[in-house]
């Protein structure tokens, strides 16, 4: 098994799913601004790796996938506020709060927590629960 073409090809849906979210501008702009300022994509990619070994498919595991990506985001943007650390780059670039202000990187943090919510709502109500 080549583990970097089995990792490539659990992220790529990821990548492509995350770029169709927050099409707008406003708060969709400084939401897609940390959420597409790259990076190795481990967790959503477990998450689906996971799933396909108890044998599902990524299909269903997509959602819960995006939304482990947007609640670690969120907390990157929150982290790295002022009254955290205070960070100036994030991943080699501004980050949220130096390029959009405070307030706003506030807003996106938190509206990419509520979306993670929605998605793994939306994932849940896709799933059947066995009777017990």
């Amino acid at each position: 098994m080549d583990f970097k073409k089995e990792y490539d090809n659990l992220k790529a849906p990821v990548e492509d799913r995350l770029s169709e979210l927050f099409p707008g501008g406003g708060l969709d702009e400084a939401m897609r601004y940390s959420l597409l300022a790259g990076g190795k994509r481990v967790r959503p990619v477990l998450c689906l790796g996971f799933c396909l070994a108890a044998g599902g498919s990524a299909d269903e595991a997509i959602g819960a996938a995006m939304a482990i990506e947007l609640i670690h985001t969120y907390s990157l943007i929150h982290d790295d506020l002022p009254a955290m650390d205070n960070d100036d780059l994030r991943r080699g670039r501004p980050t949220n709060h130096r390029v959009f202000g405070e307030c706003t990187a506030i807003l996106a943090g938190d509206a990419l927590q509520a979306a993670a919510f929605r998605l793994m709502a939306e994932a849940a109500a896709g799933f059947t629960r066995p009777e017990m």
